[in-house]
């Protein structure tokens, strides 16, 4: 799963994914980059 890392201004493929559901129901990606180590949130479609 491809997601955008704010601090290395760029995509890149999100390691140690899982998926997650939000509060409101909908499921997202949740990760780190693999290259600084933030956190990474990518949303998913609604089904």
């Amino acid at each position: 799963m491809e997601g955008y890392c704010v601090k290395c201004k760029a995509k890149r493929e999100i390691s140690n994914a899982n998926e997650v559901t939000m509060k409101n129901g909908r499921k997202a990606m949740k990760g780190k980059c693999p290259s600084c180590g933030t956190g990474m949130f990518r949303i998913l479609g609604k089904a």
